[in-house]
């Protein structure tokens, strides 16, 4: 049986999407970037339809989640 696969985030732009992926991979969490652009030819048609979604299993989702709405800079206490 195939793990199901969720999309937990979209970015404009590849180098977002890789910064998260790689946030997820030093968590433990396994993610790949999906994006349609052209075989990397295009890349215009990834940040004008759904972006480069970020994908996990659906039972690291909820973790996932959690790492990537983390602020990126820390709040003042």
């Amino acid at each position: 049986m195939e793990d199901e696969l969720i999309v937990v985030h979209a970015f404009g732009s590849l180098p977002e999407a890789d910064l998260a992926k790689s946030a997820l991979d030093a968590a433990g969490i396994e993610a790949m970037v999906r994006a349609d652009s052209g075989g990397g030819m295009r890349p215009a048609l990834a940040w004008s339809g759904v972006g480069y979604q970020i994908l996990v299993r659906a039972e690291d989702q909820q973790a996932a989640r959690e790492i990537l709405d983390l602020p990126a800079r820390p709040t003042p206490a």
